[in-house]
């Protein structure tokens, strides 16, 4: 992983990096028909600062991947495509309210805090729907998704997984962790 005071990464991190992200994207055209790897490229030597976030989500085990464009905006988005919740995030609870308000066993962090300190935001309900229509993801762990305010607001998150082929999404108390259980995140670049 990058250092994180600096939030920049080294020409020969930035070359390996980039090195990965098109070794990746070649492998997995599927996720991304239509789009082309130079211009996916360009876009991210133009948005350079995105390339931190995106070591750190690879740092953190997410093997980031393109898996489309915001026809709007043209960004593409980049999400974590590992086959399983990352290693390198899980046994977090959901946001730091719910970490604050663990009197005891407390994880060492929360998936909102995390994701928003990569620079990354963790999928909504829809995002991940449409990553498990690319492959099947989470089949052996689960995922926290954005949750919704007024879910939020009882003490509740929302996670999602893939069982019996189909996409399932759950609720838990927000401040639940377990050893299978990270999150995702996507990245607009």
């Amino acid at each position: 992983m990058a250092t994180k005071s600096t939030k920049s990464l080294g020409a020969s991190q930035r070359k390996e990096l980039l090195a990965t992200l098109k070794a990746r994207f070649d492998e997995n055209m599927h996720r991304h028909e239509g789009l082309e790897w130079e211009k996916v490229r360009s876009r991210l030597e133009e948005h350079s600062d995105k390339l931190w976030s995106l070591s750190e989500m690879e740092g953190s085990d997410g093997e980031p991947d393109v898996i489309g464009q915001d026809a709007k905006t043209g960004e593409y988005l980049f999400v974590d495509c590992s086959p399983e919740s990352p290693k390198g995030r899980r046994s977090v609870c959901y946001d730091l309210e719910a970490l604050e308000a663990r009197k005891k066993n407390k994880p060492e962090a929360s998936a909102v805090e995390l994701a928003a300190a990569m620079g990354a935001a963790l999928l909504t309900e829809e995002e991940y729907r449409g990553l498990q229509e690319l492959g099947e993801f989470d089949t052996k762990t689960s995922s926290w998704l954005q949750t919704p305010t007024d879910i939020r607001g009882l003490g509740g998150a929302m996670f999602g997984d893939y069982r019996f082929g189909a996409v399932w999404v759950y609720h838990n108390g927000a401040d639940s962790y377990y050893a299978a259980r990270g999150f995702r995140c996507m990245l607009r670049v």
